[in-house]
């Protein structure tokens, strides 16, 4: 069992910063893959970030290369997504997504976090 607790969502300025976090907890032995997606409103969720663990490459969607940064903290178990110059249509709700494997495989979602950027 793997369980994501996501923080650090809210309301921003354009041209704003905030970063996400997400904290992962549970019985396993290791994970793979740590990601970052995001749902408009009316839209399907799409691909934000992806971090693999054991290579520590990254992956982004082109939209937001160059002001994202998705980074994690392997003592804590925490992957972050770092947004710079924000802009309105990065406004979604964001949604943290682990891949880990123990007795099982996991594919785990958390509960999401509201971002807005709004003047």
């Amino acid at each position: 069992q793997v369980q994501l607790v996501e923080s650090g969502g809210g309301l921003v300025q354009p041209g704003g910063s905030l970063r996400l976090s997400c904290a992962v907890s549970g019985r396993f032995f290791g994970i793979n893959t740590m990601a970052w997606y995001r749902q408009a409103p009316g839209k399907e969720r799409d691909l934000v970030a992806i971090i693999t663990i054991t290579t520590g490459s990254t992956n982004y969607a082109d939209s937001v290369k160059g002001r994202f940064t998705i980074s994690r903290d392997n003592a804590k178990n925490t992957v972050y997504l770092q947004m710079d110059s924000l802009k309105p249509e990065d406004t979604a709700v964001y949604y943290c997504n682990v891949k880990a494997w123990g007795w099982s495989t996991y594919d785990t979602w958390g509960q999401g976090t509201q971002v807005t950027v709004s003047s």
